[in-house]
């Protein structure tokens, strides 16, 4: 499995995420946001950090770069494509995944482990999890508070795309467990055809026992399993 790293000015996960694809025994490279060749990746990965400053918005001015034709072609052509945080915000604002995100309900910037429970597990992220699984990840956003349309959440709900959801420790859906207000509790979605997942939490930064949490590598190697390069 190749991933591509698209790194945009202001990036600043593309290396943490470089290591925990490898350390999982994928392989990964960087694509600048200049470049319009995906070079053969099996999956794209759009990390967190600002990109292009999140001027204007956030992710607003990364849709426009180069490369995001390049990605959403790809997407359009059932690539997988998976976006953290400020990936996930780029994705929004690209049409690849719907709905928007406002600020955080604290209107405080919040840099943090939190809580999510794996909804879904048929998607080429999650199927290394149990449903229901609680994982402790590390969030860091300023917007990261997820909005759509009633119809949109219903549809989401309907077709169960909503892949993580913000809880407790005990896996309680709550308001208490859901620090930046999204709508329905909701930290990541997937696309109509499961290939497309955006979240908020950085599952990078909990893929290592030598970060104190390693929950989020078994969204890596649910990739290599995906791809059949392990078992």
């Amino acid at each position: 499995m190749k991933c591509g790293v698209v790194v945009f000015p202001g990036s600043n996960c593309d290396r943490d995420t470089v290591y925990a694809v490898e350390s999982a025994g994928g392989e990964a490279f960087y694509l600048w946001h200049k470049e319009t060749n995906l070079r053969g990746a099996d999956c794209i990965i759009l990390p967190g950090g600002f990109a292009y400053g999140d001027y204007l918005r956030t992710g607003a001015i990364a849709r426009f770069s180069p490369i995001m034709k390049s990605v959403i072609d790809f997407a359009d052509k059932g690539g997988l494509v998976f976006g953290i945080c400020n990936g996930f915000q780029v994705l929004l604002e690209s049409g690849l995944l719907p709905g928007a995100m406002m600020i955080n309900k604290t209107l405080k910037f919040l840099g943090q482990d939190i809580f999510i429970r794996v909804e879904e597990t048929d998607t080429p992220y999650t199927h290394d999890y149990y449903q229901g699984s609680v994982l402790r990840i590390p969030v860091a956003h300023f917007e990261g508070n997820y909005y759509a349309d009633g119809d949109t959440l219903n549809l989401l709900e309907k077709e169960e795309r909503v892949i993580f959801r913000y809880c407790e420790r005990d896996g309680k859906i709550s308001e208490k467990g859901n620090l930046n207000g999204s709508l329905n509790n909701i930290a990541g979605i997937c696309s109509e055809n499961r290939r497309v997942l955006g979240m908020m939490p950085h599952p990078e930064r909990a893929s290592a026992p030598i970060l104190g949490k390693s929950d989020g590598f078994a969204m890596w190697k649910s990739l290599l399993k995906y791809f059949g390069e392990v078992a």
